[in-house]
């Protein structure tokens, strides 16, 4: 007979919480550099670029893991802000982190609350997707440029500014649901022969 106790589901959920942050943080690093490799012609203005991959990964991150992924996304983004292009303000890159960590995780509680799919999206399908990253979008680019009008960060904060990072996310985000969806469709032919 299998016992298990309380300190075991203690050390699961810890191992789980860990593994999101850790995994969160690390692959939100990785495609936020790739991404800047690839698209650093496709960019706007400070932090807004025309294409912008990390945004669908920041929304199904979060969906997954929850809060440990928002957290990891944060700290990441924190520290890509501070050491990056961003003026080296503690608050203003702070600003930058929980926003870009948050604002997938508030669309989440509201699309959890809203728009009825289980946590575990198993019923996820093609119209929930869209609106749940058309929330994102307008959450994390509202959120974005009204803390860089707060900052006074040069050109940034304008009605341009929020329309160009709303379409950055989509399509970043639309991009990389294609790029996976066409990775594991060839996964699994490759697979089957």
């Amino acid at each position: 007979m299998i016992k298990i106790t309380m300190i075991d589901v203690t050390k699961n959920k810890i191992n789980e919480w860990t593994a999101g942050f850790a995994l969160s943080a690390l692959l939100y690093a990785v495609l936020f550099y790739v991404n800047s490799w690839l698209t650093s012609d496709f960019t706007f203005g400070l932090g807004v670029n025309w294409i912008y991959l990390p945004a669908g990964l920041r929304l199904f991150l979060t969906l997954i893991y929850g809060l440990p992924g928002a957290i990891g996304i944060a700290l990441v983004s924190f520290l890509i802000s501070y050491f990056g292009e961003f003026p080296h303000e503690l608050t203003t890159c702070m600003g930058i982190g929980l926003i870009s960590g948050f604002a997938p995780y508030l669309a989440r509680i509201f699309v959890l609350a809203n728009v009825r799919f289980s946590p575990d999206l198993s019923d996820l399908s093609l119209p929930k997707l869209i609106s749940c990253i058309l929330i994102y979008a307008l959450l994390s680019s509202g959120l974005h440029q009204w803390w860089f009008a707060v900052r006074g960060l040069e050109e940034a904060g304008t009605v341009n500014h929020f329309l160009a990072m709303f379409i950055g996310d989509v399509a970043g985000t639309l991009l990389l649901i294609a790029i996976i969806k066409y990775s594991l469709d060839l996964f699994r032919s490759r697979k089957l022969t």
